[in-house]
């Protein structure tokens, strides 16, 4: 399709036909797609959680934020559609329809409520819920395998309870 597009607009200058002015814009439109392409591949390269040493980092767009290890109560792997069941649902933007049975990371974070509304701020409202941060993404399994391993100790899933004593009979 570039390819064609290009092929297009040099057949359109060599032929002196670009001089009209909706020609013109085909020549402009080579430029914007592919713009408009660098646009989104620079999105999804940008946007990742990644777990590192110092903590987990999640990166969008514009921003990336720290969040300690100290700091998450909890990780689960969800499907997104538990993030909107409540009225969430109209803040949900079309594109992200189909993901809604796919699996989401949901991070549990605590601390006072600067820390929170400063991870809130740097990730917007639209990923963070209450004490949640939800991230949709490819291979959630293995980001909470990671994270909930790095954890601080009895933070895990899973840790049970202490023997009750039984009931004498």
């Amino acid at each position: 399709m570039v390819v064609s597009g290009a092929g297009v607009t040099l057949w359109m200058a060599s032929q002196h036909v670009i001089s009209t002015w909706a020609n013109a814009l085909w020549a402009l439109y080579m430029p914007v797609g592919l713009l408009y392409l660098g646009v989104l591949l620079f999105y999804k390269w940008r946007s990742y959680a990644e777990p590192l040493e110092q903590g987990l980092k999640i990166s969008t767009f514009r921003s990336s934020v720290m969040i300690d290890y100290d700091t998450i109560r909890g990780v689960k792997v969800q499907p997104l559609k538990v993030a909107f069941q409540d009225r969430r649902s109209k803040i949900l933007p079309p594109m992200m329809r189909p993901l809604l049975d796919k699996p989401a990371l949901f991070v549990r974070v605590r601390g006072d409520e600067s820390e929170v509304a400063a991870v809130k701020k740097g990730l917007g409202g639209r990923m963070f819920y209450e004490d949640t941060v939800i991230l949709p993404m490819h291979d959630a399994d293995s980001v909470a395998w990671e994270i909930t391993s790095r954890l601080p100790e009895r933070l895990g899933q899973n840790q049970g309870g202490g023997k009750r004593r039984k009931r004498r009979r």
